[in-house]
């Protein structure tokens, strides 16, 4: 059955998906991660902090990201940065610099580190016992003062493998109101192929244990293209989530990349859907969540009418950053843990990826960031138009000529030429006073926003002299 506009937000064109799907950029930031480098240090990450204190002790309430690398067993699809392994000590050793980390960023702060948002990711959070967790909690509210619970949003993702219904409500006592469940998929062939067992019953008791245990957010991630899924399977895994009813969830694009992944290597090429089911999975998977009543956020993020993103992105206050889409705009994310990405004024680093060099940067007395870019004025004009389009799909060209010293038509004149031919094909409108993705252009919403980017085509720092290439993680915009 097509996909019509009566059935959604989004028409589903297979000819132009299949036609634009190309390797690109997911926008969680602009100027992507692949710009970031290595002459941007501790030095250059203390003089943003210092800058946001000049201007007024920073713009607001602060975004907090701590990123917890551990896993216990390891699922072939994943290409997170994570460490496998069933030694605890090693968690013992990284909290301890973890802390460190934390404590320099609370002075660096000092004086403007109230916190509305915090996020921790992984790896698996939940690797570390409640104990620890505990601790761990205890010493971000001795170094960020954090909002009343009813104003805060406090997530972390868990693996439902790895607890039991009084390790939630314990996370719930600890502070967290938010709580996202990697599923992936319900069937068991499925996770078999990927190694990721996890049956449907432990799944639906943790959402459970969250509801009771007061948890006002619950989201579900799930992948699409995973070995051995079919139709058939995908279909009813998708009537099992929504019969869960989460209040987010989560729809992502299975890359596979071996080269780059070495669990993935585990993966047979036979036992993957063909790019043609693939396209059909997502067009089942969009016809059965926006039938179940769930909104359309963008790229791979669906929620309910009332949940918070769905309310921000009516009210165009939606934002995009490393964790994804999020409801506090413009606030500064402080990142701290191994390999995690901050943003910071005009600015973003990242922290050193192996525990090693993270270790050895904190044993040094200074933040332990690898790299980073400080974004000129083409930059934030640039990103500030990819955001409204990745957010709202839709762009006033006198906020923007409002905020810059510009006449957008003649700044922007060669990306309109290249627009106008996307306006041809009905998925993007432009006159004079706006810029509008239409519900057929928004499935390739990034294909719109590569035509702002700059940097596309251009060699990276560390491609220079090597053939001008595209950055190798970039995942398909489809």
């Amino acid at each position: 059955m097509p996909l019509t506009t009566a059935a959604m937000p989004l028409q589903f064109d297979a000819a132009t998906i299949t036609r634009l799907s190309t390797s690109g950029p997911r926008y969680t930031s602009y100027p992507t991660a692949d710009r970031f480098n290595p002459d941007f240090g501790y030095g250059s990450y203390l003089e943003a902090v210092a800058g946001q204190k000049m201007r007024g002790g920073g713009r607001g309430p602060l975004s907090l990201y701590v990123h917890i690398p551990f896993c216990d067993t390891v699922c072939y699809y994943c290409g997170c940065n994570k460490i496998v392994t069933k030694d605890r000590s090693k968690a013992a050793t990284y909290l301890s610099y973890l802390k460190q980390e934390i404590g320099m960023q609370g002075k660096l702060f000092s004086g403007m580190n109230q916190l509305a948002q915090l996020h921790f990711g992984g790896g698996t959070p939940t690797y570390l016992s409640d104990r620890q967790m505990e601790e761990l909690m205890a010493h971000l509210r001795e170094n960020f003062a954090f909002a009343p619970d009813e104003e805060g949003e406090y997530s972390i993702e868990i693996d439902p493998r790895t607890v039991s219904r009084d390790r939630v409500h314990s996370l719930r006592a600890q502070g967290f109101n938010r709580v996202s469940l990697g599923v992936q998929d319900f069937d068991p062939d499925v996770q078999k192929a990927v190694n990721r067992i996890q049956p449907e019953a432990e799944t639906l008791a943790v959402m459970q244990a969250a509801r009771d245990a007061g948890f006002r957010s619950i989201s579900i991630d799930l992948i699409y293209g995973l070995p051995k899924q079919t139709l058939d399977t995908m279909r009813q895994t998708m009537a099992k989530v929504i019969a869960a009813g989460p209040d987010r969830i989560a729809l992502y694009n299975y890359a596979h990349l071996p080269h780059l992944f070495k669990p993935q290597r585990r993966i047979l090429d036979a036992d993957l859907p063909p790019a043609n089911v693939k396209l059909d999975m997502l067009a089942l998977c969009i016809r059965a969540l926006t039938a179940a009543g769930y909104v359309y956020i963008g790229m791979d993020h669906f929620a309910k009418p009332d949940d918070d993103l769905a309310v921000a992105q009516r009210q165009g206050r939606l934002h995009r950053n490393f964790q994804g889409y999020s409801t506090h705009a413009e606030a500064d994310l402080v990142a701290v843990g191994v390999s995690a990405i901050g943003s910071v004024g005009s600015t973003y680093s990242q922290n050193e990826k192996t525990l090693d060099a993270y270790y050895e940067k904190l044993d040094q007395g200074s933040l332990p960031v690898a790299r980073g870019i400080k974004l000129n004025t083409d930059d934030l004009l640039r990103r500030m138009v990819i955001q409204k389009l990745m957010c709202n799909f839709e762009l006033s060209i006198a906020s923007i000529e409002l905020a810059y010293p510009l006449r957008f038509a003649d700044y922007f004149a060669a990306e309109l030429e290249q627009l106008r031919a996307l306006e041809q094909e009905g998925l993007v409108s432009i006159d004079s006073e706006w810029l509008s993705v239409t519900l057929k252009g928004r499935l390739v919403v990034r294909n719109i926003c590569m035509v702002f980017d700059r940097y596309l085509g251009m060699p990276r720092a560390q491609d220079q002299g090597a053939a001008n290439v595209q950055p190798l993680r970039y995942s398909k915009t489809i």
